[in-house]
């Protein structure tokens, strides 16, 4: 006799459907913006339009992920994996902070502050990298730092926004993110979902924690650095 699907499977299963089915309509209504925001990276500084970097997935799987270029091209000698990450959430890397930033050209800093340059991740949704909602993902040197605690974030597909993203962004440092995504892995529903999908459009045009605190992004602390008590359990409440 065939086992029936757990009610956490198919819910599971709504999940993914939902991020089909949110992603292809997002993906055709936002064509004309598409269209527009390559037209100007374009005009602005030339090619290439996006940007590409390895992050990790769900159960610790690689996968490219998409963005519009916001930086010019860096030279090919001096390419780095955190060439599109200087004010990035979730890339920044410990050898970036010894390297010169560069500034975000003139279409990209408008892009950053609109969060415009995440668009391309719908593609991301629709191949199953990502979904709409979930902890956002993150480089494998950041992740080669984690602990067991930490890990937990990877059991479910990243996010194009998230339970830290509508907490703080970038205001937060990286325990309290993490936290956050686990808390949100440990404590996750379609209603939970809803609810962070309802106020990210606020936060996106508020503009809150699009940059760190003093204009600087937090780094994620070495493994050495760790201290287990900062990352043992979730914050004592949320709103």
């Amino acid at each position: 006799m065939t086992d029936l699907p757990t009610s956490e499977a198919i819910t599971r299963r709504v999940k993914r459907i939902a991020d089909i089915i949110g992603g292809g309509i997002a993906l055709l209504a936002m064509a004309p913006v598409f269209a527009a925001i390559a037209a100007a990276i374009l005009l602005d500084d030339g090619r290439p339009v996006f940007f590409t970097q390895t992050r990790v997935g769900r159960d610790e799987v690689p996968f490219r992920i998409w963005k519009f270029r916001t930086l010019p091209p860096a030279p090919q000698a001096s390419a780095t994996a955190d060439d599109d990450c200087e004010v990035g959430e979730e890339c920044r890397s410990m050898h970036a902070r010894k390297m010169p930033a560069r500034a975000a050209t003139r279409v990209g800093g408008v892009l950053r502050a609109w969060s415009l340059d995440e668009l391309p991740q719908l593609w991301n949704v629709l191949r199953g990298d990502m979904s709409l909602i979930g902890p956002r993902p993150t480089i494998p040197e950041q992740v080669a730092r984690y602990g067991e605690y930490e890990r937990k974030r990877l059991r479910v597909r990243p996010g194009i926004t998230g339970w830290a993203q509508i907490h703080g962004r970038n205001l937060l440092s990286w325990p309290e993110r993490i936290n956050l995504d686990v808390w949100y892995v440990e404590n996750w529903s379609l209603g939970l979902d809803l609810r962070i999908l309802l106020r990210t459009p606020a936060v996106v045009l508020s503009g809150h924690g699009v940059n760190g605190r003093e204009g600087r992004n937090p780094d994620f602390p070495a493994h050495d650095a760790h201290d287990p008590s900062r990352t043992s359990s979730p914050p004592s409440s949320f709103r």
